[in-house]
């Protein structure tokens, strides 16, 4: 037990497909890891879930489509799609304009996982799959330089608005957690997959579990799947100052326009925030701003640098003439700090603000330009505008062509390498006299 021969062929066969993913399902090295890698797929798929998984598409694909690459009647497919929709393993997305649902394969993160501990008590045993989840996550580094390891990550830091210097010129609506929530067509809140998941293994901290936001579609899904509850704006934004107010990061969906989630994590038992202070990794995209100290203010009571969830605050000794010890001061690792602002919501002096960064992080405008970039830095280009030599549809070519235009010029040059095609060659060749 433990080893890939060892599995099931149905499982082999998903494994390869979860390959191709933004985000796929590495095999560890550690044997630990190796059995809890194991664990997760025999408890969440059976050998015939596993099958037809194996077959579905990594982007969304209507059901009429689906069925003709399957060979099967669609209301045959409908019906295998349904348990498998019900546990988050593929997820159905119904357009809101139109009534049409297309399917896709989720991924583990954000993903299967993430669903598989927003119930309490259905679907999977919460403890083998807890437990699994811990040994393949933690027994060594591999899953999370997958999901990590490169420049662009999953999520990003939201900045604590009400901390934010007064004299800063613009804020972006993207950049703030509110209008998100405001402009957000449908909002569900769901349990924080991550402290439930450490409830089931006896290490999960005192901070609410029912406390993660999903927005438009992906409040669309959770809601019709009974993975969460509607709320409205009002209480929505009630959640968000609640979560602040306990001193927790919010990390929402690492795109600028309609993202679809927006968290509330502690470093306890986040697992974004774990691989950076376990694996040292970028694991979150840092909000466009920084702390900023004001020494007058400081106490150096040290309130901050307890409070920061990546540990990036120092208090240092800092002589002060006419006393006799040192005082203490904070000093901000720019380089590891998210920009979340949970250290100024916790001074109790006001002596820090968040000011904007000199140097901001790139974020993607969308989902597409996003999961084109993860796809191209896992040298998996090719596997998402080709999928089994079958094309992606017009509408979605489209847009991954115009998110690959608007990459850099080494990066243009390394799609065009990856992907092999005449026509996407000549796309990013004369990208510079395309209109965005």
């Amino acid at each position: 037990m433990g080893h890939m021969s060892q599995l099931k062929q149905e499982y082999r066969g998903l494994m390869q497909r979860l390959d191709h993913h933004a985000v796929a399902m590495p095999r560890p090295e550690d044997e630990r890891a190796l059995e809890g890698w194991r664990e997760l797929l025999e408890v969440m798929y059976t050998p015939e879930e596993a099958a037809l998984a194996s077959r579905m598409p990594m982007v969304p694909t209507s059901l009429s489509r689906l069925a003709r690459r399957l060979d099967m009647q669609a209301h045959e497919l409908r019906e295998k799609l349904e348990p498998l929709c019900d546990t988050g393993l593929v997820m159905d997305l119904v357009s809101r304009s139109n009534g049409d649902t297309k399917y896709l394969l989720a991924p583990p993160v954000v993903g299967f996982f993430e669903f598989s501990m927003m119930r309490a008590h259905d679907m999977f045993d919460k403890l083998s799959v807890a437990k699994a989840m811990d040994a393949y996550m933690h027994g060594d580094d591999t899953f999370a330089r997958e999901v990590f390891g490169n420049d662009t990550v999953v999520g990003r830091a939201m900045v604590h608005e009400d901390v934010l210097a007064a004299d800063i010129p613009e804020v972006l609506d993207w950049e703030r957690t509110t209008r998100l929530i405001q402009e957000a067509d449908q909002l569900a809140v769901t349990l924080c997959y991550c402290r439930h998941k450490a409830e089931h293994l006896g290490k999960a901290c005192d901070a609410p579990q029912e406390i993660c936001l999903s927005l438009d579609s992906g409040a669309d899904f959770v809601i019709r799947r009974g993975f969460g509850r509607p709320v409205d704006q009002e209480q929505a934004l009630s959640i968000v100052t609640d979560a602040r107010k306990l001193g927790l990061v919010q990390i929402a969906d690492n795109v600028q326009n309609k993202p679809v989630y927006v968290c509330n994590c502690c470093a306890c038992c986040c697992g974004q925030l774990s691989a950076i202070n376990d694996f040292g990794l970028r694991a979150v995209n840092p909000s466009g701003f920084e702390p900023q100290a004001h020494p007058d203010d400081c106490k150096g009571c040290s309130r901050c640098s307890r409070a920061c969830p990546v540990a990036a605050i120092a208090m240092t000794p800092e002589r002060s003439g006419g006393k006799r010890k040192n005082e203490l001061r904070p000093v901000f690792d720019s380089e590891l700090c998210i920009g979340c602002g949970v250290c100024a919501t916790t001074c109790k002096q006001e002596a820090i603000s968040m000011e904007r960064r000199a140097k901001p992080s790139h974020v993607p405008e969308n989902t597409i330009e996003r999961v084109v970039r993860q796809m191209l830095e896992h040298g998996r280009l090719a596997d998402l505008l080709f999928d089994e030599s079958d094309s992606r549809g017009a509408a979605f070519l489209n847009h991954a062509v115009q998110a690959l235009t608007k990459l850099p010029p080494a990066e243009r040059a390394l799609a065009s390498e990856q992907v092999k095609s005449r026509f996407v060659s000549f796309v990013l060749k004369n990208a510079p006299a395309i209109e965005a």
